[in-house]
């Protein structure tokens, strides 16, 4: 389940997604992975009166001696949303990446938000996220098999700033790179499985190299699009 954000302006963190986590998760434990923000502790804590309100138990795996050692036999997982440099630098240092992949391949979920969902797919490199810390590598857990760009926003037309809009930066990765890149909006999210990939919450606009953006609504399947699920290279 890969969200694009977790908070709302005005609304309760996860409300928009309270009732899908709830089903999501039902009947398990969630480990929760804060290591996208510098506060391990207080970043637990809210998540976990967030996910206490669908109904679910959230613990910190930054509290275990072997978080890698913990996730082998873990049946739920959650990454928060923060700096994605940062996060990914932390997971790959202590032994995460190749973990968490392990776990859910194994029959484990997978929820993301923001940095978290950026997490779930074959690279950083689709981030909007300042480069704070340098990671050993842009690869990331691969779970899917193409980008998600979080946070979408569209281009204001009206708008007299002259910095370089989402659409502008996307286009410029796929200048370099062949791979289909999912732009979230605000309030979407998606369900993965092994028979397709659903949006849920809000539209979404998906960007490929040489080919025009296009826009979804809620309901929307990719797979039926080529988009792959899985990466293939791992």
């Amino acid at each position: 389940m890969l969200l694009s954000n977790s908070a709302n302006h005005g609304a309760e963190r996860l409300s928009h997604a309270r009732d899908a986590l709830a089903e999501f998760y039902a009947g398990r434990d969630v480990w929760f992975v804060p290591y996208a923000l510098a506060d391990h502790d207080g970043y637990t804590q809210v998540m976990a009166e967030a996910f206490a309100r669908s109904g679910l138990r959230l613990r910190g795996l930054h509290t275990e001696a072997d978080p890698a050692a913990t996730m082998a036999s873990a049946d739920a997982v959650f990454i928060g949303g923060g700096n994605s440099f940062r996060l990914l630098r932390t997971l790959q240092r202590k032994g995460l990446v190749g973990a968490i992949r392990d776990a859910v391949r194994g029959g484990a979920r997978y929820g993301g938000a923001s940095a978290g969902t950026n997490m779930a797919c074959p690279t950083l490199r689709t981030t909007n996220d300042m480069p704070i810390v340098e990671p050993d590598s842009f690869d990331a857990i691969g779970l899917i098999g193409f980008q998600i760009n979080p946070h979408y926003l569209d281009p204001d037309p009206h708008s007299t700033h002259m910095g370089e809009t989402r659409e502008k930066r996307l286009a410029e990765f796929h200048e370099e790179n062949d791979i289909a890149v999912l732009g979230l909006r605000e309030g979407a999210w998606l369900r993965v499985n092994g028979t397709g990939v659903t949006l849920h919450g809000h539209t979404a606009r998906l960007f490929r190299r040489g080919q025009s953006p296009e826009e979804f609504t809620p309901g929307a399947r990719f797979d039926v699009l080529g988009v792959p699920l899985t990466d293939s290279a791992r």
